[in-house]
C-alpha cells in the first residue's frame, strides 16, 4: 500500500488561512509519528490568488494541484472582491477546480457529536446521535448550465437566466456513488428532486430509479426538495444517505449542518473518477471564509481537521487514522473545550490555535 502522498494545501481567504495553519500542524504530526509521508505544498486560490496574479486560479496552480494525491482547501471569498466581474470572483477559482478535475460527488456528513447535542436549536432528542450523509452532484446542474447570463430586454428591463440541465450519464454516476455509500451504511437512500415541475429532475428520478435495480439491498425513496427541507428539521433521523442535484444539495447540506449546532464542525469531500493520474479528491470545511471573524483567532479549526480525516479515509484508504482523528475530536469536546462558535456556559473557551494544539496533545496521548 502506498504510504507517500503529495497534498496541495489551498488556504484561500478569510479564516481559511487560520484553520489551514492548524491543519498543517496535524499533517506534520502524522509525518513525524506514523508510517505516512505527506509532502505538503501550499498554493494560492480565490482572493489570495487575485491579489497576487489577478485571477482566482492560475493555470500553473491548476496544473500543480492536478498532479497531487489530494487537495485540502480552507475557504475562498470575501467582501474585498465582491464588486469584481463575475468570472473574476474568488468563488470561480473553486468552481474551476471542481469542474476541471471532474470532482462530481460531494460528500457532506452531518454528524452530531454527543457533547454538542445541546448546541442545536432543535430539541436534543430530535438530533441526538444524528448521522446523515448528503451526496451532492457537484459539476453539472444550474451552476454550470448554459446558456446563462443577464441580457437587456429594453431600456428599463433586464433578464437574468440560468440553465438547469442534466444528462443520463451525469445522473447515473452520482446515483451509483450514492447507492454504494448507502450499501455500506443502513442501506437506505433518499433521492431528492422537484420532478413535479422540473423536467430535468423528472429525468433525475427516472435514472436514479433505473440505477436502483443494480442495488436490490438498498431501499430507495424519493422526496420533493421542499418537503425534504421541512423533514430535515421535523425528523432528521428518518434520513441516512441523501442524493440530490447541485443546487438542492447546496441548500439542504447547509440546512442539515445547522442541525449539528455549528457550521464550524462539518467537513466535506469532493470526489471524482481517477483519470490519467490526475487528482480526484478535494477536502474542505463547509463553513466558508467567514470574513467577519478572520484574523481574530476565534475560528473553529475542527471542520478542517475532520476534513483531513475524510482525506485519510477516501484518498489514503486509511480507516485507522480516520477513526483516530474523530476519536480525538470527540474526546476534546467531551472534555468541554470549545471555540466561540460552539461555546456555551460552563465550557472552556479557547482560540483557534489552542484548539489545534489540543488536537496534537490528544494525538500524542493515543500513541499510534
Amino acid at each position: 500500500m502506498n504510504k507517500s502522498f503529495n497534498v496541495s494545501l489551498l488556504p484561500g481567504d478569510g479564516i481559511g488561512k487560520e484553520i489551514s495553519a492548524e491543519a498543517s500542524k496535524v499533517l506534520e504530526w502524522f509525518n513525524q509519528n506514523s508510517e505516512l509521508k505527506i509532502n505538503l505544498k501550499e498554493e494560492l486560490v480565490g482572493g489570495a490568488s487575485i491579489d497576487k496574479y489577478g485571477v482566482p486560479l492560475t493555470d500553473e496552480t491548476l496544473k500543480s494541484i492536478s498532479n497531487c494525491d489530494a487537495i485540502l482547501l480552507g475557504a475562498v471569498g470575501g467582501p474585498k472582491w465582491e464588486n469584481l466581474n463575475f468570472e473574476k470572483r474568488p468563488e470561480r477559482g473553486l468552481l474551476k477546480i471542481r469542474k476541471e478535475l471532474d470532482l462530481f460527488a460531494n460528500f457532506r456528513p452531518a454528524i452530531v457529536f454527543d457533547a454538542l447535542a445541546s448546541s442545536s436549536t432543535l430539541k436534543t432528542e430530535v438530533i441526538k446521535n444524528l448521522d446523515i450523509l448528503i451526496i451532492r452532484e457537484l459539476t453539472s446542474g444550474i451552476y454550470f448550465g448554459e446558456p446563462r447570463g443577464i441580457s437587456q430586454i429594453d431600456q428599463n428591463n433586464k433578464r437574468g437566466f440560468n440553465t438547469l440541465a442534466y444528462t443520463t450519464e451525469e445522473i447515473k454516476r452520482i446515483a451509483e456513488v450514492a447507492f454504494e455509500a448507502a450499501d455500506t451504511r443502513s442501506k437506505k437512500l433518499c433521492s431528492v428532486d422537484k420532478a413535479n415541475v422540473l423536467e430535468s429532475t423528472e429525468l433525475w428520478r427516472e435514472v436514479v430509479t433505473d440505477v436502483s435495480k443494480g442495488y436490490p439491498d438498498v431501499k430507495l425513496s424519493h422526496m420533493y426538495v421542499d418537503n425534504a427541507s421541512m423533514q430535515l428539521v421535523r425528523n432528521p433521523k428518518q434520513f441516512d444517505v441523501i442524493v440530490t442535484t447541485n443546487m438542492f444539495g447546496d441548500i439542504l447540506s447547509d440546512c442539515a449542518s445547522m442541525l449539528t449546532g455549528s457550521l464550524g464542525m462539518l467537513p466535506s469531500a469532493s470526489i471524482g473518477a481517477k483519470k490519467n493520474n490526475k487528482c480526484n479528491a478535494m477536502y474542505e470545511p463547509v463553513h466558508g471564509s467567514a470574513p467577519d471573524i478572520a484574523g481574530q483567532g476565534i475560528a473553529n479549526p475542527l471542520a478542517m481537521i475532520l476534513s483531513i480525516a475524510m482525506m485519510f479515509k477516501y484518498s489514503f484508504l486509511n480507516l485507522e487514522y480516520f477513526n483516530l482523528i474523530n476519536k480525538v475530536v470527540n474526546k476534546i469536546l467531551n472534555n468541554g473545550y470549545r471555540t466561540k462558535d460552539i461555546f456555551m456556559e460552563k465550557n472552556n473557551l479557547i482560540s483557534t490555535q489552542e484548539m489545534g494544539n489540543l488536537v496534537i496533545e490528544e494525538l500524542e496521548n493515543e500513541k499510534i
